[in-house]
C-alpha cells in the first residue's frame, strides 16, 4: 500500500498571493481546519512545500 499524507488548512489564505491560493485550491482544500488525504509523492510534496506555511501535514 502507497504511503498517504493527511493535510489539514490551518491558518487563512486573506492575505496570500493569488499562486498561493491557486495551489491551496489544487491541493483539494476550501474552507479552514478541512483536510483531505493524499497520496505521498513529489508532486504533492512540492505544493506542500509552496504553502507549509497554511498547513499540517501528518503521515498516515
Amino acid at each position: 500500500m502507497a504511503k498517504q499524507v493527511k493535510i489539514t488548512l490551518t491558518k487563512s489564505v486573506i492575505g496570500t498571493t493569488p499562486y498561493q491560493k491557486k495551489v491551496v485550491k489544487a491541493l483539494g482544500l476550501k474552507k479552514m481546519h478541512t483536510s483531505v488525504v493524499l497520496e505521498d509523492n513529489a508532486q504533492t510534496r512540492g505544493a506542500i512545500a509552496k504553502v507549509s506555511h497554511l498547513l499540517t501535514v501528518e503521515e498516515v
